[in-house]
């Protein structure tokens, strides 16, 4: 067991999704939509007649050890290994990363007090179903249905599981919201996109998504942003000259130096387009996404801020430094983003047991010795468990 006094709240945990998780509550007119295939020995998701190469393995019953590419993010790879090689040899899925009781004993081994917990295989939905709103709506809610039935939305006060929110039908959004919170949801997650809809995709900051907001900011329910495709692959693809999906487990030069757009684009529609004015309340935090696009956003909204004052809600950093909190990726420095965000904005979050995440979570302590301890306890937990009204030790 841990021997650190320090409480830890982790804002980036997984979980494996398991086969039935997006078909079980599926109503029947929409089961054809998902399926899974055989290729060659391999089992791969079939979506709406397409296979998808998204997840290498989306049944998950074997996926890559945690923080297989531990060394690969704190050193670089030197010696030009391919991913196969910087995987290594994969691992069998254990309970813990398929049900909650198992997950708090490894919990409780970690020294990890409490964790929001995402799911893994929900990213792929909403952007291969862009085009119909009824079909994304129904799969979203049996995503939702499992992740309920399978680990609750709240669990012992301990692992808080972030249920989806997908947007096309605002009223169906708001009644989704509904759905969740009467079974205890603290945490929501919204994917970093522009939404799509029946006369195209619209920034989800807009006036039109203001019910939405409205109840969100009414429930006080923490709004998470993580990584997912954003379907920013279509703009690269242009500059490539190919039309593929994204694939994060192949990236290339070019897609990787724009990775971060997505989630800098919807930060900048929910201050331009004034959600964040309107509803002063709310909280979003953005997961996964890293820190390199924090200050360069922030020094452009400053500049144009002072051009175009009349163009904006009020002035935009105030907005980011009220509204906006970050869980970068373990490998940033955390200390650094705290001058540009604010002491109280900052969360770590270690993507357990994801291969780029943190095997053991609390390892970054140590990266951490040289800040004062009020500091540390912030960022390793204390601002999460502010943000969602629990006390900061179990």
């Amino acid at each position: 067991m841990p021997t650190h006094d320090i409480p830890v709240f982790d804002a980036d945990n997984h979980l494996y999704e398991t086969q039935d998780a997006l078909t079980k509550f599926l109503p029947a007119r929409y089961r054809g939509a998902i399926d899974y295939v055989d290729v060659h020995g391999r089992t791969k998701i079939v979506v709406r007649g397409q296979i998808s190469q998204y997840i290498p393995n989306p049944t998950f019953e074997v996926v890559a050890r945690p923080g297989a590419q531990e060394d690969y993010y704190r050193h670089g790879n030197p010696e030009g290994k391919t991913y196969r090689e910087i995987f290594g040899k994969p691992v069998r899925s254990i309970d813990a990363w398929r049900e909650p009781a198992a997950r708090i004993k490894v919990m409780d081994e970690q020294g990890l007090d409490r964790t929001l917990m995402f799911p893994t295989l929900a990213s792929l939905i909403e952007e291969r179903m862009r085009d119909d709103a009824d079909l994304v709506h129904a799969v979203i809610h049996s995503l939702n249905e499992w992740l309920y039935e399978t680990w609750q939305f709240n669990y012992e006060d301990r692992i808080f599981t972030t249920p989806v929110i997908t947007l096309p039908i605002v009223e169906k959004a708001v009644e989704e919201l509904e759905w969740v919170l009467e079974r205890g949801a603290r945490v929501i997650l919204v994917r970093p996109a522009p939404v799509p809809g029946l006369r195209g995709p619209r920034s989800f900051g807009l006036p039109e998504f203001d019910p939405f907001w409205a109840r969100v900011q009414e429930a006080d329910i923490l709004v998470a942003l993580h990584s997912s495709d954003s379907g920013y692959a279509r703009y690269s693809g242009e500059w490539l000259g190919a039309n593929r999906e994204m694939l994060p487990f192949q990236p290339n030069p070019f897609q990787m130096l724009q990775a971060w757009r997505p989630v800098e684009d919807a930060v900048s529609a929910l201050v331009c387009h004034g959600a964040l004015s309107r509803f002063p309340r709310l909280k979003v935090a953005v997961v996964e996404n890293g820190m390199s696009w924090v200050a360069p956003l922030m020094d452009a909204m400053r500049n144009l801020y002072k051009k175009m004052p009349h163009d904006f809600p009020e002035n935009p950093i105030d907005v980011i430094r009220r509204n906006v909190y970050v869980s970068p990726f373990w490998e940033e420095d955390l200390g650094a983003l705290t001058k540009v965000l604010g002491e109280d904005h900052v969360l770590f979050g270690s993507d357990y047991p994801h291969p780029e995440g943190l095997a053991n979570p609390l390892s970054y302590l140590d990266e951490l010795a040289h800040l004062p301890e009020p500091l540390v306890r912030k960022l390793m937990g204390g601002n999460l468990a502010q943000l969602m009204k629990v006390s900061a030790a179990v």
